[in-house]
């Protein structure tokens, strides 16, 4: 019964996977760190984001409060994740802050859209760049006690 329901499932699994819309086969080149710190500083994310190690610089904020960025994480962010956040920020707002502070009237995101100026180049630097800022915290199991009849 057991191998009969792990079949089934791989097979419904296999089949989201193959529509026209499908990521599979989706692959970007990996990013160089460094470039993406430079990517980082050049359009400046520091006017919308925080970032441990870097300076708030003088530049005017956007938004009313910076995003924080990296930092420990109960889940992995993904190299996907990253560059969905970047060339989609509507597709998931961060929860750090309140969505009336990160959106617009229409509940998308208030981040700049740079599909038009960012080259493929840069955007994978850029997440080489972040993808390690981000450490996991081990999850803490609750230690219940031991009850003996």
């Amino acid at each position: 019964m057991r191998v009969l329901m792990m079949l089934i499932l791989t097979a419904l699994l296999a089949s989201c996977e193959q529509g026209a819309d499908s990521p599979r086969g989706f692959s970007l080149p990996a990013g160089d760190v460094a470039k993406g710190e430079e990517v980082f500083l050049t359009y400046q994310c520091l006017a919308c984001h925080s970032l441990k190690g870097f300076e708030e610089q003088e530049l005017e904020l956007d938004i009313a409060k910076r995003v924080r960025l990296g930092g420990d994480v109960t889940r992995i962010k993904t190299y996907a994740e990253l560059v969905t956040a970047v060339i989609n920020p509507s597709h998931k707002i961060a929860t750090s802050l309140p969505a009336e502070q990160l959106t617009d009237s229409s509940g998308q995101s208030l981040m700049r859209n740079y599909n038009e100026v960012m080259t493929v180049a840069e955007l994978t630097d850029l997440v080489a760049f972040l993808q390690p800022q981000y450490q996991l915290k081990p999850f803490n199991r609750t230690n219940y006690p031991t009850y003996f009849p």
